[in-house]
C-alpha cells in the first residue's frame, strides 16, 4: 500500500512539471511573433530615412546675379529701416547645364536705409539687402548679397525753370510799368518768388512697388543641396 502511494505521488509531480513545461513553451513561441509583427509595423508606418547620399552640393560662384522680382512695395516715404522685404526668382538659375534655383525661389531681407529728399538739396533714397534663400526641399538657407538701392531722379532742371518762369514774368510786368529800372526790379522780384518756392518744397521722393526689377548680386559662394 505505502508502495503504492510513492509511486501515485511520482506520476503526479511528472505530470504537473510536464504542464508547466508545455505552457512556458507555447507562451514563449506566442511573445515572438508579437514582437516581429509590432517590428514590421512599425517599419511600414515610417518614412523612409534620407541618407546624405540623396543629396548633392552646388556652389553658386561669388558675384553671380540672381534676377529678383521684388514682392514688398517700398518707399522713401513709407518704408522703415528693418522693414522686412520678400522677392522672388524672376527665372531659374542653370549653372553648367544644371537647374539649381527654380523660377519663384523665394528670397528673404529687410530695408536697410529710407531716405526721404530735403528741400534744399538732396533726394529720396530707398536700400535693402536680401540675407535668406528658400531653395526647394532644404528650407531657408543664409546668403550674403549686396545691398540694392535706388535713388528718386534729380529735380535741378525743374528748379531751374520754377526759378526763371516767375522771374521772366515779372521782368514783363515791371518792363511794362516802369521801363528798364521796372523790368529788373520785377526779374528779382519774380526770381525772389520762385526761389523761396523751390526752398520750401521737398524733392521728389522713390518708390518702388510689387513686380519691381531688382538684381540681387551674391558676395560670397552660396551652396545649395539638390537632390540627385
Amino acid at each position: 500500500m505505502k508502495r503504492a502511494l510513492i509511486a501515485l505521488c511520482s506520476l503526479a509531480a511528472i505530470a504537473a512539471c510536464a504542464a508547466d513545461a508545455s505552457s512556458l513553451s507555447a507562451g514563449g513561441s506566442a511573445a515572438t511573433p508579437a514582437v516581429a509583427s509590432t517590428a514590421a509595423t512599425g517599419a511600414e508606418a515610417g518614412n523612409p530615412v534620407k541618407s546624405a547620399d540623396d543629396y548633392r552640393e552646388v556652389t553658386i560662384p561669388a558675384g553671380t546675379v540672381l534676377p529678383v522680382d521684388l514682392e514688398t512695395s517700398v518707399g522713401s516715404d513709407t518704408s522703415r529701416v528693418e522693414q522686412p522685404v520678400r522677392g522672388a526668382l524672376r527665372r531659374s538659375l542653370v549653372i553648367h547645364g544644371t537647374q539649381v534655383l527654380p523660377v519663384g525661389t523665394p528670397v528673404f531681407g529687410h530695408v536697410t536705409r529710407a531716405e526721404r529728399p530735403g528741400k534744399v538739396k538732396g533726394r529720396g533714397l530707398i536700400a535693402m539687402r536680401f540675407t535668406e534663400i528658400d531653395p526647394p526641399g532644404e528650407g531657408r538657407a543664409r546668403m550674403s548679397t549686396a545691398t540694392v538701392f535706388r535713388i528718386a531722379p534729380a529735380t535741378k532742371q525743374k528748379d531751374a525753370l520754377t526759378i526763371l518762369a516767375p522771374a521772366a514774368g515779372g521782368a514783363l510786368v515791371g518792363h511794362v510799368v516802369g521801363g528798364k529800372k521796372g523790368a529788373r526790379e520785377g526779374a528779382l522780384i519774380g526770381g525772389g518768388a520762385g526761389t523761396a518756392y523751390v526752398l520750401s518744397t521737398r524733392g521728389k521722393d522713390i518708390r518702388l512697388g510689387r513686380g519691381a526689377d531688382l538684381g540681387v548680386r551674391l558676395t560670397a559662394p552660396l551652396v545649395v543641396r539638390l537632390r540627385k
